[in-house]
């Protein structure tokens, strides 16, 4: 398998965050799809901007994106590679302008991510790991001088940020917190004593955790493959777990059905 430049990817993410951000700045129209989830002129003008990216770097990888044209699985499951990408993750916080929306791009080989990109442009942090390798942070991302994949390791915090906490913290999303994730919290009150609830949007949910800065995610409400996978490629390369609810196995990618079923995040 190719091994990828992390700084291209870096610049490609960026170029989708200036875009997100001109839309950002400006009054703009919010569209409704077919599954009622909402969609503005940023999510295409990111998507655009990655597909060329990513095109550029090798033609022959496929992509799945949210934004792009519906693949069937009898196409898909031949795939032992591909890209899959959000070009705006978290469109709800986007339209509330709370700044916590990113753009998630990982690589997918053998079903399971491998290398994950996911740049926040509104705080301009940019997070990234390599399963095996290890995952990093980089604050100021567009002011940051770098030219080359190892200055950009040099300047990024590598992951876990060392640290010791006394209280556990679990991370639980604002719009879905269900009846499940409370039992869970419940659970982990009775096993650990205090239990500190810390709330985010969009794929930073993972984030929090491969930078230790939660021990558990819990997500037990509906999310699509492109949600999730640059998250857990930067978890698990920051040394963390995520695995499916049902069985407690790893999670996996490119199903027939792309809607994902309950899973949880843990730091190691």
């Amino acid at each position: 398998m190719k091994n990828f430049n992390m700084y291209d990817l870096f610049q490609i993410t960026l170029e989708a965050g200036k875009e997100i951000l001109d839309v950002y700045a400006q009054d703009f129209n919010v569209e409704v799809k077919d599954d009622n989830s909402p969609l503005t002129q940023a999510d295409q003008r990111s998507h655009n901007t990655i597909m060329k990216g990513l095109n550029e770097i090798d033609s022959t990888i496929p992509v799945l994106s949210e934004e792009g044209r519906e693949m069937p699985y009898s196409e898909r499951q031949e795939w032992s590679q591909f890209w899959l990408v959000d070009p705006l993750d978290g469109t709800k916080e986007f339209i509330k302008k709370n700044g916590e929306f990113t753009v998630n791009v990982a690589l997918i080989e053998g079903k399971y991510p491998s290398i994950g990109i996911i740049y926040a442009p509104a705080m301009d942090v940019f997070y990234f790991g390599r399963v095996g390798e290890g995952a990093y942070k980089l604050e100021n991302a567009t002011k940051a001088e770098v030219a080359n994949e190892e200055e950009l390791l040099q300047k990024s915090v590598r992951l876990p940020e060392q640290g010791e906490r006394q209280v556990t913290r679990a991370v639980a999303s604002r719009s879905h917190m269900s009846e499940e994730t409370e039992t869970f919290i419940k659970e982990l009150e009775a096993k650990h004593g205090d239990v500190e609830v810390v709330s985010s949007g969009s794929s930073l949910k993972f984030c929090l955790v491969a930078e230790g800065k939660a021990d558990y995610y819990p997500r037990y409400a509906p999310t699509m493959e492109w949600d999730t996978g640059a998250g857990q490629a930067i978890v698990e390369a920051a040394g963390g777990k995520v695995t499916r609810y049902e069985d407690d196995e790893r999670f996996y990618y490119n199903r027939e059905n792309l809607l994902n079923g309950w899973f949880l995040v843990k730091r190691s």
